[in-house]
């Protein structure tokens, strides 16, 4: 900017919102050195979560969202879905053709974010989830009517810091990614918490069976993924005829637990499919 214009500092990426989520894809996007500080900032309606985030990474602070609509290049929607229609109609003067509006609210479809901003708006979709808290993320992204591939691919470079990326073939998946990927870490901490209070009742103590659960659940996601093999297949290496696995497999399967995990995807998708619809 020259010394004597009233020019505006315009900053790569804006993120509307400074929480959990805003807060890990900057971190990422700083460990990773995909950007740097000094080319983020960030807007809150909660003062001190921005000033949190702001003093944890020394990124900058917008001081309101039309601001930080107005003078960002992308500008990451992490806002509750609950309230992204009056953050939409706030920012809605300010967005332009030159923006890319990247959104992580779950059920909010692209065309609901272009119509809300008047049209043809370049917008992409998100689903991460939780773990990207910690750099092991699952995110799916999918581009609107009017954002190009290459919008989508600097979509998933935000969150390629954070964990891994697909892209969807089809936004009408967004609502089941959600209630698999993005809903999935809390059914693993649901079952955490029965292996947990199993062992405990078993004589373990809570130490010792914190250990072994997260320990034997980090094993098993990484057989997973890195043999290749399905899960079924895994299952029965380890299920000897007359053995205790099947003897504990035997009780899941009584109370339903493969069907019951399948109702909590079909659960949380239709939620999602609700929160969309306003």
């Amino acid at each position: 900017m020259k010394k004597g214009t009233n020019a505006r500092r315009v900053r790569e990426i804006g993120f509307l919102g400074a929480g959990n989520m805003a807060g890990a894809l900057v971190k990422g996007l700083l460990a990773t050195k995909r950007r740097r500080a000094r080319d983020l900032w960030a807007s809150d309606a909660e003062p001190r979560q921005i000033a949190k985030l702001a003093r944890a990474h020394g990124i900058g602070r917008a001081p309101d969202n039309a601001t930080l609509a107005r003078d960002s290049a992308i500008v990451v929607l992490a806002v509750k879905p609950q309230v992204m229609s009056a953050v939409l109609e706030e920012i809605r003067p300010h967005v332009t053709r030159r923006h890319l509006l990247v959104s992580i609210a779950a059920g909010i479809a692209t065309s609901r974010l272009e119509a809300e901003l008047g049209g043809r708006v370049r917008v992409v979709r998100a689903m991460p989830n939780t773990p990207a808290l910690v750099g092991e993320g699952m995110t799916v992204v999918v581009r609107g009517a009017y954002a190009t591939a290459a919008d989508e691919r600097r979509a998933a470079d935000l969150f390629g810091g954070v964990g891994a990326v697909a892209r969807a073939r089809d936004e009408r998946l967004m609502d089941a990614v959600t209630g698999l990927s993005g809903s999935g870490p809390a059914y693993v901490y649901r079952f955490a918490e029965g292996l947990v209070a199993g062992a405990v009742a078993e004589g373990l103590s809570e130490a010792e069976a914190r250990r072994l659960t997260y320990q034997t659940l980090r094993g098993a996601a990484a057989m997973l993924q890195q043999t290749g093999r399905p899960p079924e297949e895994l299952r029965a290496m380890v299920s000897s005829p007359g053995g205790t696995t099947l003897a504990g497999l035997g009780a899941l399967d009584e109370r339903g637990f493969a069907a019951a995990a399948a109702a909590a995807v079909a659960a949380a998708t239709r939620r999602g499919r609700e929160l969309g619809r306003g």
